[in-house]
């Protein structure tokens, strides 16, 4: 008789980087990065960025276009915990612009809910912690969706992206910003030597451990690409779904609307 009972049992498995992990374990593994990593975010996405990151986030504030009039104007920040873009889309925003910063990581929160208090701007900006693939909001809340290099973290894209069109109100607009697929010959080839040698190293020397940044560039690779991810958007309920590259490609700004 053949003993089976050292064999693995037959379960779903997704992606963690490079690597297959059971479904159910996924969002622990990733919440596990992020609390490494809560208190230098910006120095993480330096990094990963060359620092152009900022340029990107600017060029996403530019593209939300917050009324700088006395209309109110609510803003949900995913995966935002440490309050960069809600705290940029105040500051371009007039005085009655709101946001909620929505992050599934309360080390991250906190951060952010520091930096919101340091700038003054906790009257404006709410932190709430929630999942994006279940988002704690009632349907047709707010009147734009922002999520920063964040969708790629989420289990299940598809859920994160319907609840996204579920809290938003008719007429709200959807903005993604995350990394992407490189579009120009040789600046991809340097980009991929960037990411896989140099990003780990400087990781372990800048936060003193590697494993987490190359989590992140392995996450990258696996992320659909500019037009993969558009049709994931137009299935979700999105209409006049877009992208515009950054960078060659490197990363990306998509857009959809609900009618």
């Amino acid at each position: 008789m053949i003993d089976h009972s050292s064999e693995p049992h037959n379960e779903t498995t997704v992606s963690f980087g490079f690597r297959a992990v059971p479904e159910d374990e996924r969002q622990d593994l990733v919440n596990e990065v992020f609390a490494s990593v809560a208190e230098r975010y910006d120095l993480m996405n330096d990094l990963m960025s060359g620092g152009l990151h900022r340029l990107w986030k600017r060029d996403l504030i530019t593209m939300l276009n917050a009324p700088r009039s006395d209309r109110p104007f609510a803003l949900l920040d995913v995966a935002g915990g440490t309050g960069d873009i809600a705290m940029r889309y105040a500051r371009d925003g007039g005085p009655a612009t709101t946001a909620i910063v929505c992050d599934i990581s309360p080390e991250m929160l906190a951060v952010g809910q520091r930096r919101i208090a340091e700038a003054g701007l906790q009257d404006r900006i709410a932190c709430v912690e929630g999942n994006a693939e279940s988002l704690p909001f009632e349907n047709g809340r707010f009147d734009a969706y922002t999520i920063a290099f964040g969708i790629r973290n989420v289990t299940h894209i598809d859920r994160a992206l319907a609840e996204a069109y579920r809290v938003l109100k008719p007429g709200g607009r959807f903005l993604c910003l995350e990394f992407s697929q490189c579009q120009v010959p040789v600046l991809d080839r340097l980009y991929d030597f960037h990411s896989f040698e140099v990003i780990p190293r400087l990781g372990k020397l800048a936060a003193g451990a590697a494993d987490p940044y190359r989590y992140l560039v392995e996450s990258i690779r696996r992320f659909p690409n500019q037009e993969r991810f558009a049709e994931l958007i137009r299935k979700a309920g999105f209409s006049r779904v877009a992208y515009r590259n950054l960078t060659g490609g490197i990363a990306a700004i998509h857009s959809g609307w609900k009618i």
